[in-house]
């Protein structure tokens, strides 16, 4: 009887973890964060609490400051064991933080485990910092910051929208170069969510996630611009190979070297630098003729 209550405490303790519920939501008290996600990193620090953090995963490069912090690894490959070297008495995460089996044990080590949604959309951002605000017990600073981001977010949506139909250009989002190949985003992405907030439209509407490209997409698709991330360190996913593709060089975008890198996690983060991300990939995609687009 016992081990079978045993097992249907930790069978319902899996089911809180698995849903992005956590049996302690409210972490106001937690002094030794682990902050799991860019963005959710880079919120910390924005309502002034990034005092209460003692470590932070690899996606989180911004601020500069965070590089201090220890790192426990990437946001998909966590372990427990690495999470709780640290000693933290809370952790927050973005949606998709795992495996599964490192969220669980760390559910059954009683360390709260808040979850925050992640949804590429400019309320998708406030609600992280509501959410984020509510559970660090600071939803004051939280709304302060949450009623500066909707301006700032109306405004670049305001701009982007006022750019014709006639003048919108076809965006190609490429996230890597394999084997000479490149991949590419189609519709339901981070990168599919900006292009289309920058005023963009996406070149590949007809598939999902990122996909290995034939020339012959490529080439039917046409882009007017392509945007890939720069990594950091020099490396910007092949932009050299890119421009030198022959698919690439019969687009309008390869002919006219219309090439756009952006930091990535400037651009895909959906965290408080949203709103100037929008913008300048908007003045990046129509160049000097943003306004008289408009």
């Amino acid at each position: 009887m016992h081990r079978r209550t045993v097992l249907a405490g930790l069978c319902s303790a899996a089911l809180l973890f698995s849903t992005g519920l956590s049996l302690a939501q409210d972490i106001s008290a937690a002094k030794k964060i682990v902050s799991i996600g860019g963005s959710v990193t880079e919120i910390v620090y924005a309502l002034e609490e990034e005092g209460r953090l003692v470590a932070r995963d690899t996606t989180s490069v911004f601020p500069e400051q965070a590089h201090s912090l220890p790192d426990v690894g990437y946001m998909r490959q966590l372990s427990a064991e690495g999470v709780l070297s640290v000693g933290p008495d809370a952790i927050i995460a973005i949606e998709g933080s795992g495996p599964q089996d490192t969220v669980t044990l760390l559910g059954q080590a009683n360390v709260p485990f808040v979850t925050v949604p992640e949804k590429h959309s400019a309320g998708g951002v406030v609600e992280k910092v509501e959410i984020i605000g509510r559970a660090l017990g600071v939803s004051e600073k939280a709304d302060k910051l949450a009623s500066e981001l909707r301006e700032k977010l109306d405004a670049a949506a305001k701009a982007s929208e006022a750019i014709a139909p006639a003048a919108r250009r076809k965006v190609m989002f490429v996230l890597s170069v394999q084997n000479g190949r490149l991949m590419a985003s189609g519709t339901g992405s981070a990168a599919d969510a900006m292009i289309k907030m920058a005023g963009g439209v996406n070149a590949f509407p007809d598939y999902k996630g990122y996909k290995s490209l034939s020339d012959e997409a490529i080439i039917a698709a046409a882009p007017d611009v392509i945007v890939l991330m720069d990594r950091g360190g020099g490396d910007v996913s092949g932009a050299t190979a890119i421009l030198a593709n022959p698919a690439v060089s019969q687009t309008p975008a390869g002919k006219e070297k219309r090439l756009v890198v952006l930091d990535g996690a400037f651009l895909l983060g959906f965290g408080p630098r949203t709103p100037e991300a929008i913008m300048a990939l908007t003045d990046a995609i129509y160049g000097e003729h943003a306004a008289a687009m408009r």
